[in-house]
Parts: C-alpha cells; sequence; structure tokens
C-alpha cells in the first residue's frame, strides 16, 4: 500500500495547487456567508475528487492485468493534454503591468448559496480538466496497484484529502482565527491571481512530461 501511495503523491500535489479554486475560496471566506459556504465548496471539491477516483476503480479502467495498455495508453492521453494546456496557459498570461482576467462567475461569490457552493466545488475538482485528468491518472494507479478493496479504498482517502489540503487548510485557520489568517489569506489571493497562467503553465508541463512518461513505460512493457 505505501508503494501505491507514492505513486499517487505527484497527482496529489498537482490537484492541490489549483490557484482558481484557492482564490474562489477565499473570496468566499471574505464573503457574508463565509463558514456556510467554505464548509459547502470544500465539501463539494472533496466530493467531486472522490465520485471520479470511485468511477474509475469500479469501471476498472486500469486494465483486467493490473496498470496495463489500457491504463497505459489513458496516462499517454492525460499527458498530452496536460503539455497541449502548458501551451495554451503560457499564451494567455497577461503582459507587464496588465492586470490578469479571472472567471466572471467570481464577480457574484458574495450572492452565492451553500448549493452553488457545492456545485461549483465539484466542477473544479471533478470537471476542470487539469484535476479530472490527474485524478482519472492516480485512480489508475491505484487500480494497478494490486490492492485489495480496502486498501484501494484507503489510498483514495489519503488521495482526496492530500489534493484537498490547499482548502482545507485555509477553511480550517479561518473559522479558527478569523483575524491572524485574513491578511495571510489576502495576500495569497492577490499572489495567485497575478501568477495563476505561469504557475498553471509550469505545473501543466512538469505534471504532462511525469505522466506521459509513465504512459509510455506502461504501453512498452
Amino acid at each position: 500500500m505505501g508503494a501505491a501511495i507514492g505513486q499517487i503523491l505527484g497527482f496529489a500535489v498537482g490537484v492541490a495547487i489549483s490557484p482558481v479554486p484557492i482564490i474562489a475560496l477565499i473570496l468566499m471566506l471574505f464573503s457574508k456567508r463565509a463558514a456556510s459556504n467554505s464548509l459547502a465548496f470544500l465539501g463539494g471539491w472533496i466530493a467531486g475528487l472522490a465520485i471520479v477516483t470511485i468511477v474509475v476503480l469500479a469501471l476498472g479502467l486500469e486494465g483486467s492485468g493490473g496498470d496495463s495498455d489500457s491504463g497505459g495508453w489513458i496516462k499517454v492521453l492525460i499527458g498530452l493534454v496536460f503539455l497541449a494546456l502548458a501551451v495554451k496557459q503560457w499564451r494567455s498570461r497577461p503582459a507587464d503591468g496588465e492586470e490578469p482576467e479571472m472567471p466572471a462567475w467570481m464577480t457574484s461569490i458574495d450572492e452565492f448559496t451553500a448549493v452553488k457552493a457545492v456545485g461549483m466545488g465539484v466542477l473544479l475538482s471533478g470537471v476542470n480538466p487539469k484535476n479530472l485528468g490527474l485524478t482519472l491518472a492516480a485512480a489508475v494507479s491505484i487500480g494497478g496497484a494490486g490492492l485489495d478493496t480496502g486498501e484501494e479504498a484507503a489510498v483514495a482517502a489519503v488521495y482526496v484529502v492530500l489534493a484537498s489540503i490547499t482548502l482545507i487548510v485555509p477553511v480550517v485557520g479561518y473559522l479558527a482565527a478569523k483575524e491572524k489568517m485574513t491578511p495571510v489569506l489576502d495576500s495569497m489571493k492577490a499572489w495567485l491571481t497575478h501568477n495563476n497562467a505561469t504557475v498553471m503553465s509550469v505545473l501543466f508541463v512538469i505534471l504532462g512530461a511525469k505522466v506521459l512518461g509513465d504512459g509510455i513505460t506502461l504501453v512498452a512493457a
């Protein structure tokens, strides 16, 4: 089981480093429904990751012989998509002195209900291309590790928690010590907003190369 956890660590970190969800969460923490919406958003995020992981494991996409050809080709495809997204993100980065554009829906976060916050959490974790691809790759690795059902569930739980840690910490920290966390979160939001495209392009290159390499290795084996 330890080896399986080692295989999914990189994927979990890749999901955790998601500027847009972190910015959205910080905006929710600064809104008039901070507690309910931030917890709802976190719950939706976790649910999205868990659903994708469970579905992949239930479908057995790792292949009948473990992490074999089917899992390898899935990773090859994900790796190529990530490299293409890296190029797209790099081209979309703001010029010097230009204010970066964030998704239009962020302007209405202050009016979100808990239900809408849950839905947004699910979309950003389970439907967002980067996070969906990484979770698929992680689930393929878990399914091909030769674990029993209980061990698969444990590794999947570790993946979901690690992939959610950058949202869990701000929520817990803010709700426990609002005044101390407010300037920290405000500074984090400003930095992530300005550097979102650069962070994502570098991340996509690293993750794309890793997942593509893993897929080629499995297909060629």
